[in-house]
């Protein structure tokens, strides 16, 4: 009867390999979920015979393809002398001010 290949993976690293792929798995699926973006995860499974009484030198690799994100970004103004500002160096500063709050009471006024 053949066995699953999921009993070799938990041979692989003492069961390191497959917790490690586990893991990255949930990760990549979190990431496709947030970013609508796709993801791959890449499994390897390696083997060698390295003796004649029939010895198999397994090893594994995981790799995860995570969706790309998107790059932070920032609008900003060049000035004379090679500096950048996000305040427009073309354009006059307005002088705001905070307006209080009126104490006193509205009057309605009738439209009779």
């Amino acid at each position: 009867m053949t066995k699953p290949i999921t009993d070799t993976m938990h041979h692989i690293g003492n069961g390191f390999f497959i917790s490690t792929a586990s893991n990255r798995f949930q990760e990549l699926v979190k990431k496709v979920n947030d970013t609508g973006k796709p993801g791959s995860i890449d499994l390897k499974i390696s083997i060698k015979k390295t003796s004649k009484t029939g010895a198999m030198h397994i090893t594994g690799k995981c790799k995860a393809n995570m969706p790309a994100e998107e790059p932070m970004e920032t609008l900003l103004f060049a000035t004379e002398d090679g500096a950048l500002t996000p305040d427009n160096p073309h354009q006059a500063k307005l002088d705001l001010k905070v307006v209080e709050e009126r104490k006193d009471p509205l009057i309605t006024v009738g439209a009779n």
